[in-house]
């Protein structure tokens, strides 16, 4: 497969595409040329998943931001873990479940996370 490398300004115009399986998930290797253009992500060492992480200002902000990554992961209708710990730690997980990988989708909600401001 060859895919393309977009920049965060291009996957923010997109839209997630429902996906049931049927298309190849992307290797290891493009899944690293595409999140080049999203340093705040880690890619997991299978490049299976892309996952980041945050530190809110308090617990109540951290909920909030997972309200509105719920709201905009509902609007895409593609699903990311999210995890809490220690009321403060906030991290997230993408990948296509469907094709246990990667795919264009992942990187246009991880696009999409990071327009998400703090709540202070």
């Amino acid at each position: 497969m060859n895919i393309e490398i977009q920049e965060s300004c291009e996957l923010l115009k997109k839209r997630c595409v429902p996906c049931e399986g049927g298309i190849p998930k992307y290797s290891l290797e493009e899944a690293q040329q595409q999140i080049a253009n999203h340093p705040e992500w880690q890619i997991s060492h299978d490049g299976c998943r892309i996952s980041r992480e945050w530190t809110s200002p308090h617990f109540m902000a951290a909920i909030d931001f997972f309200n509105r990554v719920a709201e905009l992961a509902e609007a895409e209708n593609h699903h990311p873990d999210l995890h809490l710990e220690g009321y403060r730690h906030v991290a997230i997980e993408i990948w296509t479940h469907a094709i246990g990988g990667l795919s264009e989708n992942d990187f246009i909600l991880a696009a999409k996370i990071d327009q998400l401001a703090w709540s202070e």
